[in-house]
């Protein structure tokens, strides 16, 4: 299974630790969860502005169709 290596300063260690113990995760989940939810994240952004600019553009689509 792919990898992938992250480095972070002290302080960050620490905050992350910290987080992982308050969610009852390993350090390990709690930075596989967090990458994959902004992934998940910005491609529903994506998706919600290809779908509002579909909509605004429709009828110029239409017109340009004839």
């Amino acid at each position: 299974m792919p990898a992938l290596n992250l480095q972070f300063s002290d302080e960050e260690m620490a905050e992350l630790r910290a987080a992982a113990e308050r969610e009852g995760k390993s350090l390990k989940a709690l930075a596989h969860d967090a990458v994959l939810g902004v992934v998940s994240s910005r491609k529903h952004l994506v998706e919600q502005a290809a779908a509002q600019v579909a909509g605004i553009s429709r009828e110029l689509n239409e017109r340009l169709a004839r």
